[in-house]
């Protein structure tokens, strides 16, 4: 009997090979959506603790008891496998978990407490206004970099992060390249932590989008990386400094994009990022808040 089994398992051992390699596939290939070049991490299938080996185990066994019903859970493998492969390719399907993964993601928020502690220092400090202007600081940022003018965003930009961001740009310009970034939507934006450092003061700020990401050939407007269609789920860091002692000015409508902090003109700065109307550096922290740094989390 134990032969006679043998011959069995010879004889359909190509199909329980094909199993094997179906089986092992399933995991990775359902793992769908937000797998982006930035690694923000994502949903998708876990295989957890999963014991495939087990699975395994149990169709070789059945082939070798019964190789016609065998062939049926491979037929019935194979089926669900492509309808998974399809799914795991619909743009419709991806950006539904993306969203769902958005909206049902608890991100913690210290935005009270934080606020509370630089009000000990900052009584006219205020989270709503400032929350606000990390908002659009983000969104100009994204709009800076798709349209490839990084002077919008040189009023508050720190020189550093400044010169990092334009070196990168200036890259994709040489190459011809643009990155897309669009239909941006904000899910939550908070304040994460204040810290005093040396002279400076330092604010996070964690803020979580959708958005669509890809790279396109400026000539030929094809698309080079990624996908024009799904969206991502993109988790950032936002820093912010600002010189230590400075107090936020009663009545002021909140810090600004759009205006010098020291003299209130409309900004428009310089490379090293002065003033053109008062002529005070305005991206070094001295009068207001500015961003030093912008980094993906997982």
């Amino acid at each position: 009997m134990k032969k006679h089994n043998f011959n069995k398992l010879r004889k359909y051992l190509p199909f329980v090979l094909v199993l094997v390699a179906i089986v092992c596939c399933i995991p990775a290939i359902a793992d769908v959506g937000n797998q982006n070049r930035y690694n923000s991490g994502g949903g998708g299938f876990d295989g957890g603790d999963f014991d495939i080996g087990l699975l395994i185990g149990w169709l070789i066994n059945l082939f070798i008891e019964s190789p016609v019903l065998g062939l049926i859970v491979v037929v019935i493998i194979i089926i669900a496998y492509r309808i998974m492969k399809k799914k795991s390719n619909d743009p419709t399907i991806i950006n539904q978990n993306v969203n769902r993964q958005a909206e049902t993601e608890v991100t913690p928020d210290f935005t009270a407490s934080v606020a509370a502690e630089i009000q000990g220092i900052d009584p006219n400090f205020s989270s709503d206004k400032f929350i606000g202007f990390a908002r659009e600081v983000f969104m100009k940022i994204q709009e800076a970099w798709t349209t490839k003018d990084w002077k919008p965003i040189r009023p508050f930009e720190s020189e550093t992060l400044f010169n990092q961001h334009k070196q990168q740009l200036d890259e994709y310009i040489r190459l011809g390249k643009t990155n897309v970034v669009e239909k941006i939507g904000i899910k939550h934006c908070s304040l994460h932590e204040f810290r005093q450092d040396g002279d400076k003061e330092v604010l996070v700020v964690w803020l979580n989008a959708i958005m669509r990401d890809y790279v396109i050939n400026d000539a030929t407007k094809e698309v080079l990386e990624s996908d024009p269609n799904p969206d991502w789920y993109m988790k950032y860091v936002m820093v912010f400094n600002r010189k230590a002692g400075l107090k936020t000015e009663a009545g002021k409508k909140g810090t600004s994009i759009t205006n010098c902090p020291n003299c209130g003109a409309p900004t428009e700065v310089t490379s090293s990022g002065q003033c053109t109307y008062c002529g005070s550096i305005i991206t070094n922290g001295e009068h207001d808040w500015v961003l030093t740094d912008i980094h993906s989390r997982s």
